[in-house]
Formats: structure tokens, C-alpha cells, sequence
């Protein structure tokens, strides 16, 4: 029974962290390198992560510099930033690429709010859908004689407060990112 636990919880956990990655890619109206994350590019014929490319650095609090480490790239990766959802327009001097963040406009933030409460409920559903797949594995245990009803009736409890925990986890990254988001 302790293995269905530990799978649980692993699997919530990895789902607070992909929900933190998708995070890192909103942009929040400053410069951050996991804006970029997402991105790849066409290298000798494999598409590989611009941060694997490049150096991304932030001088600035609204400016990111990405100097790749073959100059040859530079059109490549101002075409993916340019052709990405970033609404950002890459300024290519021949040595570097400059990528100046604007202010959100009020609109922006909020459509953006409205994001992070998405990804939020999404991670929130996958949470449950593992909890109910850990009832199941409980279940299927208890069929098998392998546990009593008693311990049946606690695991599902344990699992319960489990999904608790990760729910409002969840919960408080959103909050705190839609603070971020707002914050400008």
C-alpha cells in the first residue's frame, strides 16, 4: 500500500512542477530567460532549446540578450521568437539579439490572469485524476484481499488529504504569479 502512496505522490508532485515550468513562460512583464524555454530552433536538422544554443542573459529588468553560440544562428532565432506567441520582436545587430520586454497594458494582464487560472485548474484536474487512480489501485487491493476495509477506508483518506495538499499548493502558485502578473 506504501507503493501506491509514493507513486501518488510523485506523480502529484511532478505535476506542481510542470504546472511552475508553464509559469516560467508567461511573461510577466519583465525579462526572464524561461520565456524562451519553449522555443526551439533547426540545428543541423534536430530541434534543439534556443537556452541550449545561446547564452540568455538579462542586463536589464525589461531587456533579454541572447547571444548564440554560432553566430550563423542569429536569423533562425529571431525567426522563432518572432514567429512565437512571445508578442515580443527580436532586434538582431549581426551579434546578438536584443529582446525588449514592454509594459503589460491592463487588458494584457488580465487575459493573462485569466491564464494562469487556467493552467491552475488544469494541473488541479490531473491532481484528482491521479488521486482517483490511486482509489483504484487501493480498491483493486482491498478485491484482492491484500487489505482490510479499514485500510481501504484510511488509504482513500490519505490520498484525499493528499490531493488536498497539492490542490491548495497549487492554488497559492497561482495566487503569487497573478500577483507577479499584476505587479507591473
Amino acid at each position: 500500500m506504501q507503493t501506491v502512496f509514493n507513486y501518488v505522490e510523485e506523480k502529484m508532485g511532478k505535476t506542481v512542477a510542470n504546472l511552475l515550468s508553464e509559469y516560467t513562460g508567461i511573461r510577466a512583464g519583465r525579462a526572464s530567460a524561461g520565456v524562451l524555454d519553449h522555443l526551439s530552433v533547426e540545428y543541423y536538422g534536430v530541434p534543439t532549446p534556443i537556452n541550449q544554443l545561446a547564452n540568455v542573459s538579462t542586463p536589464e529588468p525589461r531587456l533579454l540578450i541572447v547571444q548564440p553560440y554560432d553566430k550563423t544562428l542569429l536569423k533562425e532565432i529571431a525567426k522563432a521568437i518572432m514567429v512565437s506567441d512571445l508578442g515580443i520582436n527580436p532586434q538582431n545587430d549581426g551579434t546578438v539579439i536584443r529582446l525588449v520586454f514592454p509594459p503589460l497594458t491592463e487588458e494584457r494582464r488580465k487575459e493573462i490572469g485569466k491564464n494562469i487560472y487556467k493552467y491552475a485548474e488544469e494541473a488541479k484536474v490531473a491532481i484528482r485524476s491521479i488521486r482517483r487512480d490511486g482509489i483504484d489501485k487501493i480498491k483493486a487491493m482491498k478485491k484482492n484481499s491484500e487489505i482490510t476495509e479499514d485500510d481501504q477506508k484510511n488509504a482513500e483518506k490519505k490520498l484525499q488529504d493528499l490531493t488536498d495538499k497539492y490542490c491548495k499548493e497549487i492554488d497559492g502558485h497561482a495566487v503569487r504569479k497573478e500577483k507577479e502578473i499584476m505587479e507591473f
